[in-house]
């Protein structure tokens, strides 16, 4: 039976999570992370399994908590307000003050599994909207839903490069231009 636990383990994930967050996986040692987290590296692997594990559950904390506003964000009334405030919440959080600029998700290779099912809630609320009648049945889901992701991409690029807030809900409004009628 091991020692127990002399740190917090959700502090640690947390730390861990800016890490990824601002340099990405491959540009995260293991001696990076146990450096910010403030163990050792057994302490690290005992509690986190290796430094792949780490990384998957430093992004579904992402998913949980900065990411959580495109889940309020679908839920709006209509598809064009979800949208809408989906895209101006993006361009907030991914400027926000004290975390890294852009979305870990979007910026990151590796979480093809976290983009796949932001797509499909994406998609859900595409056809939500057509079902209710605020989206008309012409409209191609999969390539608004691929529009929506690049717009949110190019968001998040922008945040990584500089832009602020300002700009990129400038970006947002213009995006939303295009809605289909």
């Amino acid at each position: 039976m091991g020692r127990p636990r002399t740190f917090d383990r959700d502090a640690a994930l947390a730390s861990a999570l800016q890490l990824f967050w601002r340099n990405g996986y491959k540009g995260t040692s293991i001696s990076d992370l146990t450096s910010a987290m403030g163990i050792a590296p057994p302490s690290l692997y005992a509690a986190f399994g290796d430094k792949r594990q780490l990384f998957d559950e430093a992004a579904d904390l992402y998913q949980s908590h900065p990411a959580s506003f495109a889940t309020r964000a679908l839920q709006e009334p209509t598809a064009r307000a979800a949208i809408a405030r989906l895209l101006h919440d993006a361009a907030l959080e991914y400027t926000k003050a004290g975390q890294p600029h852009g979305c870990l998700i979007l910026s990151e290779p590796l979480l093809g599994r976290h983009r796949e099912q932001s797509r499909h809630a994406l998609i859900e609320r595409l056809q939500r909207g057509r079902t209710d009648g605020d989206l008309d049945v012409e409209v191609d889901i999969d390539a608004l839903a691929d529009y929506i992701t690049v717009v949110l991409s190019g968001l998040s690029a922008q945040a990584r490069y500089g832009a602020d807030h300002v700009q990129l809900i400038a970006a947002a409004d213009a995006a939303m231009r295009a809605w289909p009628d």
